[in-house]
């Protein structure tokens, strides 16, 4: 009997969200989204940045069940 190939997880992410202090009157929101599988981390300023960064982490996810990622960290 052939072995069945299990199902892949599907990948998780979380996002986290921070105010960092610019000077006495401004601040900026930064934020890390991190893939809870692969344990890759990137860190993005704005939403364009992050809805960039979404698709890259899902075609790494894709690239690794052929043995082809790295973790990769920007800021």
């Amino acid at each position: 009997m052939a072995d069945t190939p299990q199902p892949r997880s599907p990948p998780i992410f979380t996002i986290r969200l921070w105010q960092e202090p610019l000077d006495a009157d401004h601040v900026e929101w930064r934020g890390e989204v991190k893939n809870i599988l692969s344990g890759e981390v990137r860190y993005f300023r704005d939403w364009k940045t992050l809805a960039l960064l979404l698709p890259r982490m899902l075609d790494d996810e894709n690239t690794d069940s052929e043995g082809m990622t790295g973790s990769v960290r920007d800021r």
